[in-house]
């Protein structure tokens, strides 16, 4: 029931996934940050059992400060893909972790990129991308809409757009949303698209 999906625009790349928190039929929370912001100038969007996104993601993002720590450089953006997808290849036939990435990143020499990895080691590099039962909407969406050229300002209302329409026709549509970008300036949050806030229930 995820929905994590990105683009790649005019010298930036934009990732945005759900914010819940779901097992089974019981939605725990719906603030749950699945975008990991990898380095300065990376983003992770992952989907996939909480156990394994969580720890994995981490454990990526570990390895690409300890290689910038060791060496005093910082992986390119097809560098830590590459590192991710060889991990995700070796734990698949002894303990396989359940989680598909998003991967973007802006690099000075290549500019923004973005990379599919799915939970059997495929890796892509693509202008956009999506998982979960959300990229149905997400990726007709977008392909009917995207340009290489996008601004900022257009690749946002084409995000909203794919927002609107899983909101729409999804029939157990997550209610919020985080957006975060990554372009020369760096990595950061971006918006939060909340319908539903998280309620704090009173002590009986």
């Amino acid at each position: 029931m995820e929905c994590v999906f990105g683009l790649v625009g005019n010298g930036f790349a934009i990732v945005a996934a759900d914010t819940s928190a779901v097992h089974s039929i019981l939605l725990h929370k719906n603030n749950e940050d699945k975008i990991m912001v990898l380095d300065s100038h990376k983003l992770v969007a992952a989907s996939g059992e909480p156990g394994d996104r969580v720890q994995f993601t981490e454990y990526v993002q570990k390895n690409v400060s300890l290689y910038k720590f060791r060496n005093g450089i910082s992986l390119t953006t097809a560098a830590a893909a590459n590192f991710t997808r060889g991990e995700l290849a070796t734990a698949l036939r002894k303990n396989p972790y359940s989680v598909n990435i998003l991967m973007a990143g802006y690099d000075n020499e290549s500019g923004a990129s973005l990379y599919y990895i799915d939970y059997i080691a495929t890796l892509h590099k693509v202008d956009k991308g999506a998982f979960g039962y959300g990229s149905y909407f997400s990726l007709s969406t977008m392909d009917r809409h995207y340009r290489s050229d996008m601004s900022v300002e257009e690749a946002i209302e084409l995000v909203d757009k794919c927002i609107l329409e899983i909101r729409s026709r999804l029939v157990v549509a997550p209610p919020n949303f985080v957006i975060k970008i990554v372009d020369k300036d760096g990595a950061r949050d971006y918006a939060w698209r909340q319908s539903v806030k998280d309620v704090t229930t009173a002590a009986v």
